[in-house]
């Protein structure tokens, strides 16, 4: 079994609305064993497979449910906010069981949107095999309101046929992976040592979680940025390293997004680049496909793996729901180890139970560095709807780029960045 850490994670964020609707609970006693059962899950590029899985779990839910039909419809992504924020203020209009990001929960919990689910996951023995971390995101101040379905996370993506040229090895640090990225880039000027973005901000948080920073700390109910400490200057200042000439020169890779910089790799152009394991399909279809592996993103110290931001979806019965219990029942249904390897073979998404997670990296290799990365532990943004307007502001990323460009140096980016990070948390 690989190697599972138990460091304590932050929980999850960000809210689709600044000033969340309150959910109507006054049905919350109801508790009905037959009827539909609505359920929502969000619409996928090619749905297909998803439901085709999720019919499975139908037909069995229903087989072992006399007098219950369950109903899915899928949502596309981009237009969730307005379905989300009417069936809180309606709950005639809600679902009972819906999948959510967990970089919503916090704003759905301030909608009092979704049921309090932790005395359920302590009945619940498959729940003892979810990664710690990845439960964490599925939690607000130390209740949990969701189920985590699959997860994801980011790794190093490498060219085995220029190290292989060039003599050399996968970077065992950040540091190194700096000098082997500024070698690539003497070797070849014709491309990036690594891509990065400077609004790849996935990909900046590792750097600063690795050097002992955080971006954001808790006191009570009230949250302060920590992006100006010392620490957190060093990981942003060692990301920022990056962003030179001499590796990704900043006129072409300052403005790059994430998934930009996995179509750079995956294109020829770079040699590395920071990407998650639902990048994939891309890289497989492109000039690389046969020429590219994967390691974990190293720490600081060798041996040591850089904490990545978790990402993923959660299954959760809603607050206003009349058949609670019949939405539990489905979650653990669609939510349990069963169907999330069956959710694996069809899509590829990487489960949340360890124990499945270990069968899978025995399987494919490919997906063995994503989760040993899981394993080793995970870190997420702030859990207040207050990040919404940080993320939106694109305050991090605006750091990044500043100092890249040599437009400020670390400390006046970061106390700038810490101002208005400090302004949104104070709702000003």
């Amino acid at each position: 079994m690989l190697k599972r850490a138990i460091a304590a994670a932050a929980i999850v964020a960000t809210a689709v609305a600044c000033a969340p609707p309150q959910a109507d609970t006054t049905d919350e006693g109801a508790d009905r064993s037959s009827g539909e059962l609505k359920v929502w899950l969000f619409q996928e590029a090619s749905n297909g497979p998803k439901e085709d899985v999720v019919d499975q779990a139908i037909a069995e839910f229903e087989a072992a449910h006399d007098d219950v039909k369950v109903n899915v419809e899928y949502l596309p992504v981009d237009g969730r906010a307005s379905r989300f924020n009417g069936a809180f203020n309606d709950p005639d209009s809600a679902p009972d069981v819906a999948e959510f990001g967990n970089t919503d929960l916090a704003g759905y919990v301030a909608s009092n949107g979704f049921a309090d689910l932790s005395g359920d996951l302590d009945q619940w023995p498959d729940a003892a095999d979810l990664v710690p971390e990845v439960l964490d995101t599925a939690k607000i101040d130390g209740r949990t309101y969701g189920v985590p379905w699959f997860t994801g996370t980011r790794a190093l993506y490498y060219r085995t046929d220029v190290f292989t040229e060039l003599g050399l090895e996968p970077p065992a640090t950040l540091a190194e992976l700096t000098t082997t990225a500024r070698a690539i880039r003497a070797a070849k000027p014709d491309m990036y040592g690594i891509a990065v973005g400077g609004k790849y901000l996935f990909a900046l948080l590792p750097y600063v979680w690795a050097n002992g920073g955080d971006i954001a700390e808790r006191d009570g109910d009230a949250w302060s940025a920590t992006i100006d400490t010392p620490e957190a200057r060093a990981g942003l200042a060692q990301y920022a390293e990056l962003l030179r000439p001499d590796i990704c020169p900043p006129a072409q890779c300052a403005q790059l997004t994430g998934s930009q910089t996995v179509a750079a790799f995956a294109g020829g152009k770079a040699a590395m680049a920071i990407g998650g394991d639902f990048n994939r399909a891309a890289v497989d279809a492109g000039a690389v496909k046969d020429d590219y592996a994967v390691v974990p993103l190293p720490g600081t110290e060798p041996g040591s793996i850089a904490p990545a931001f978790a990402g993923g979806n959660l299954l959760g019965v809603f607050g206003s729901s009349e058949r609670r219990t019949l939405g539990w029942e489905f979650v653990t249904l669609l939510g349990g180890k069963e169907y999330q390897r069956k959710m694996y073979d069809a899509m590829g998404t990487m489960p949340t139970f360890a124990d499945v997670q270990d069968e899978i990296a025995i399987d494919d290799p490919f997906l063995a560095p994503f989760i040993e990365t899981v394993q080793a532990g995970t870190r997420f943004v702030p859990a207040t709807p207050a990040w919404t307007r940080i993320d939106a502001q694109a305050v991090l990323p605006t750091a990044v780029q500043q100092v890249a460009t040599g437009r400020q140096d670390v400390d006046t980016a970061t106390s700038a960045a810490a101002a208005e990070m400090d302004a949104a948390f104070a709702g000003s």
